[in-house]
């Protein structure tokens, strides 16, 4: 039996003081999205905002000659429009449906009138919570910029596979070569070539567009750092009591690029 979707499967949803949630559930509409759905195009204005419970969608910048690279990618651990939160209602990138499945829908202005009743950063509940995430969020994508410059295709894959393992239940993945490539911004050649070696390896099984995930454990030692480095940031920025910001390191320290092999080095 296909269990129904709740708001509590979304991670943002589920730690929102219950008088909060309260006032936004008559205005969540859950949507089931397709994949390859576009959910905002760069320069459009936003008219809704998304909290992904099982679907998956990946903010891409596509250049003018139609090339894409992947920002970042969001799933039940986030919201889909953080532009919102920031005072705008447009951006830059672009929204797009990588792993078909639910999500709950609000309106835009809904979203601003509750932040605009919450009474700002300090005693806005959803507010925190969200400044929290866009944080988290601009760390996974100065991450992935720094992935996509220093480290191979093959550690690439390793960790989109892992990200999208942690926003699904199970171990089974409908990616494509193609659409892999499109999102590392790589050559279809250079996925082939990298998805043979973890599979003759033992790592994952991959047939049509189907990969199945053989030995995650191993997957996660052949992974680069940058796995790591950014889900350990979501942990510590949306945990449900979350450590006094004030004795963290800066964001900037997320988003300098220091190998495990230099840090050892650097002990």
């Amino acid at each position: 039996m296909i269990k129904q979707p709740t708001t509590h499967q979304n991670q943002l949803l589920a730690v929102l003081p219950a008088p909060v949630l309260k006032r936004l559930l008559p205005h969540l509409e859950l949507v089931s999205l397709a994949r390859d759905e576009v959910l905002y195009e760069a320069g459009r204005p936003l008219q809704h905002v998304f909290f992904p419970t099982t679907a998956i969608a990946s903010i891409l910048y596509i250049s003018e000659n139609g090339s894409s690279d992947e920002l970042a990618m969001v799933g039940n651990e986030g919201l889909i429009g953080i532009c919102v939160l920031m005072g705008t209602n447009c951006t830059n990138d672009d929204a797009i449906v990588q792993n078909a499945g639910y999500a709950y829908r609000l309106k835009a202005s809904i979203l601003k009138q509750e932040l605009d009743r919450a009474g700002g950063r300090r005693s806005g509940a959803l507010q925190n919570l969200l400044l929290r995430y866009s944080q988290a969020l601009l760390a996974h994508m100065g991450q992935t910029a720094v992935c996509n410059r220093h480290h191979s295709v093959e550690k690439q894959l390793c960790r989109r596979l892992l990200l999208t393992l942690d926003r699904i239940d199970g171990n089974e993945l409908d990616m494509t070569q193609e659409s892999i490539a499109n999102m590392l911004g790589v050559r279809r050649e250079g996925i082939t070539e990298a998805a043979g070696k973890l599979q003759r390896a033992g790592l994952i099984n991959y047939h049509r567009g189907h990969i199945t995930i053989l030995d995650r454990e191993k997957l996660e030692a052949n992974a680069c750092e940058c796995y790591r480095t950014v889900k350990k940031e979501y942990d510590r920025l949306l945990a449900d009591e979350p450590a006094n910001l004030s004795s963290m390191p800066p964001l900037a320290a997320n988003l300098v690029y220091i190998s495990d092999s230099k840090r050892k080095a650097m002990r």
